[in-house]
């Protein structure tokens, strides 16, 4: 079959892969082994009095705005830049698309920022949670085919995707997300949906633990956009550094957004699960971690670091084992 010249049967169809989450959508080309991009899953929504909406809508470099006097900001560079009034909001709830006009402007951003080309010459996968609604896979089949109108479109559960990946129909796949853990059952590529589990353990919590041990240690969480300048000093010291002047009216979610993001880098920097079940022995033994705050403050993470991860795992009903264990017992 073929369409608007593309050869479907072929390799070189262009089909684009969505695949979102709460902590980000990720985007790019099937062909391809990672992602062209990975956009936070959250928009900015800010008060727009400065400039007509047609003016802004006209120039290049602004990103997409609404015709209610408001201004939709997308990606880390926009959204990174203290402003007044910017209100972070996600589209994303209990692993589906909650918010489809944010999650519209979303999509209007990949389209015109990092694919920049036209919706109606790519075919598109998106991934799915395993326990989406009806109603949800409908709104998103329509949205695709009616507003960008592309040629092809198919739907298909993230966990379906996670064992074919490694070359299973049949797995049990565990997915620890940003606001929940699942255990998925996978049958010759069908999803058993009877015996998901899930757990509200995953990023976010360890996020939690992370910022209730820092702060336990006395260690100063200012984000990185307050501070102007900061001196070299010693490991341990305390820091010394200079505050900026910034925006009044900074929303309470914009600045949550940015110290979430100070405690995600700590988490992918010096977090770390032992392959074997928790030791304090043994994780003592492995070479610590420097990290340095946007503070200037920095020190040495030793079997701290291993202990903050066993959170995910040591919970007697919600840890990940037991949710493989109780998925496997549940099903048929």
């Amino acid at each position: 079959m073929s369409s608007g010249g593309m050869l479907y049967g072929g390799d070189e169809i262009g089909a684009l892969v969505f695949d979102p989450g709460h902590q980000s959508l990720r985007v790019g080309y099937a062909q391809e082994d990672t992602p062209k991009a990975e956009i936070p899953a959250v928009v900015g929504v800010g008060p727009d009095n400065s400039t007509p909406i047609t003016d802004l809508e006209a120039r290049p470099d602004n990103n997409i705005t609404s015709n209610k006097n408001f201004k939709y900001y997308v990606d880390t560079t926009f959204l990174n830049v203290p402003r007044a009034g910017l209100e972070v909001q996600t589209y994303m709830k209990d692993g589906m698309i909650d918010n489809w006009d944010l999650f519209e402007k979303a999509l209007d951003y990949v389209y015109a920022k990092v694919i920049q080309s036209e919706s109606e010459y790519h075919p598109v996968l998106f991934s799915e949670a395993s326990w989406n609604v009806r109603n949800n896979r409908e709104k998103l089949t329509e949205l695709m085919f009616e507003k960008y109108n592309v040629p092809a479109f198919f739907l298909v559960k993230n966990a379906v995707l996670a064992a074919f990946a490694n070359g299973r129909a049949t797995a049990l796949v565990v997915d620890s997300g940003a606001t929940h853990t699942s255990a998925i059952p996978v049958h010759e590529g069908y999803v058993l949906t009877q015996a998901i589990i899930k757990s509200p353990l995953g990023g976010d919590y360890l996020s939690m633990q992370c910022r209730q041990y820092l702060e336990g240690q006395g260690i100063d969480l200012t984000p990185a956009y307050c501070i102007q300048n900061k001196d070299v000093i010693k490991e341990r010291d305390t820091p010394r550094f200079v505050m900026k002047n910034l925006p009044d009216k900074m929303t309470a979610s914009w600045q949550q957004y940015m110290l979430r993001s100070l405690l995600q880098d700590y988490q992918m920097s010096v977090v770390q699960v032992l392959e074997s079940p928790y030791d304090e022995r043994t994780a003592s033994q492995i070479p610590a971690v420097h990290y340095e705050f946007p503070t200037g403050y920095h020190q040495d993470f030793g079997f701290e670091r291993f202990k903050l991860a066993e959170s995910l795992f040591d919970h007697t009903m919600l840890g990940a084992g037991q949710l493989a264990s109780t998925s496997v017992g549940m099903c048929d």
